[in-house]
């Protein structure tokens, strides 16, 4: 786990530690998921039905999304650190606004709220690659999302446990107490990567057109978003799963639910690890076709007759490893297209990304319901995994041009 030179822990003065930056993705995504085993008894709290409850999922990733296209130009001419704790302050307000929410749309407004925590999690991959160049990025960003996998591993089991013994509140006084924790050491540690700049945002966003141009910048993208678009159906479809089809408790399902994270933290890993010497693009590859062979697998054999909690949960564990493999690699394949814009496409790939995770999260939850069973939600699953393998052999096809 190499730390760039020059860092100090608890001094500002400095570029964070990468311990700073693996919590901050870490709150990140723990905000999105250590509350989904409460889905249903949430749907019984607030007397209403599991589709809209399960919309804190997809309007949660819609702003998360939405957010994610002006705060990496903002991120670039204010600088990382603003942004980041900006981000985080919100993010407590409205985690207090949900806890207090007194019906059901009182608390979808917070909790679209609270995906101004989105700015962790994006801004600290931009921050890596102000740091280090694009083969050390993503073996950087591998280890940095790894609190992306450690997190999710623990998260859902961690939420079935506080809802069985507490109540569903319980997660979201767990998710204020972590975020006042990761803001202090923002604060303390999270040293400016990225001095501001003189241009406006107009200015900035005005660069968005010399990414679109870029067909090495779309494939990276578009591979990261369709390989994370199978998890986001997975969040939005496997808490109907795991209740209605397998008849699983709250602390139960929610064990089940990490399986893809102890995948994705042994792909996260692997990119850590080969990264560098493997290259990027490689690593893309061999991921997103680990991604689309479990689904597959998890699709036949509930053709077959086969299908079971333990096979569909654990079949999961190779779409976290892909996108594990596919996620730090394509990340920094996008932001090394044009270094200078670093923050604003880390921001349109993961407006990508979120975005089209919010609408496949709302349409796996739309498309199950008695009598589906699994089948909707892993054909859904599987195209997401399919057009992630034509996304990065657009790039390969594209790198063997220029190399003309």
């Amino acid at each position: 786990m190499a730390q760039p030179p020059g860092v100090r822990f608890l001094d500002r003065s400095t570029p964070p530690h990468i311990l700073t930056l693996i919590l901050l993705a870490g709150i990140s995504a723990l905000a999105m998921n250590i509350f989904l085993p409460s889905l249903p008894g949430m749907t019984a709290h607030f007397d209403t039905e599991y589709r809209l409850i399960q919309l804190s999922v997809a309007l949660y990733l819609a702003v998360n999304a939405a957010l994610q296209i002006v705060m990496g130009p903002i991120s670039d001419r204010l600088g990382r650190r603003p942004v980041i704790l900006g981000g985080l302050g919100i993010f407590l307000l409205a985690t207090l606004g949900c806890l207090l929410a007194g019906n059901v749309w009182v608390f979808l407004a917070f909790r679209m709220l609270q995906a101004t925590i989105v700015a962790a999690m994006v801004l600290s991959r931009a921050v890596v690659r102000d740091m280090v160049p694009q083969d050390q990025a993503a073996s950087m960003i591998g280890y940095v999302t790894m609190g992306m996998a450690v997190v999710p591993m623990i998260g859902p089991a961690f939420g079935g446990l506080l809802d069985e013994f507490f109540g569903w509140k319980a997660n979201f006084w767990a998710l204020f107490a972590l975020g006042a924790l990761v803001t202090w050491l923002a604060w303390a540690d999270l040293g400016e990567t990225a001095p501001a700049r003189g241009s406006t945002l107009r200015e900035q966003i005005r660069d968005y057109p010399e990414l679109f141009a870029s067909p090495r910048f779309w494939g990276y993208a578009l591979a990261t978003a369709f390989s994370s678009g199978a998890f986001f159906a997975y969040l939005g479809g496997a808490p109907f799963v795991g209740d209605q089809v397998f008849g699983l408790d709250p602390a139960l399902l929610g064990l089940y639910f990490g399986a893809p994270a102890v995948g994705y933290f042994l792909g996260n890993f692997a990119s850590g690890r080969y990264s560098v010497r493997a290259g990027v693009n490689r690593m893309v590859l061999w991921g997103t076709l680990a991604n689309a062979a479990g689904i597959a697998t998890n699709l036949a054999l509930f053709h077959a007759g086969l299908g079971s909690a333990l096979g569909f949960f654990g079949l999961m564990t190779l779409m976290g490893l892909g996108n594990g493999m596919v996620i730090p690699n394509a990340t920094a394949g996008a932001l090394s297209v044009r270094p200078h814009l670093a923050g604003t496409a880390s921001g349109l790939a993961g407006a990508l990304m979120i975005g089209g995770g919010a609408a496949l999260s709302a349409l796996a939850g739309a498309l199950l319901g008695p009598g589906t069973g699994a089948f909707p939600l892993l054909w859904i699953m599987l195209a997401t995994a399919l057009a992630a393998v034509a996304a990065i052999v657009l790039v390969l096809w594209r790198e063997r041009q220029i190399a003309m």
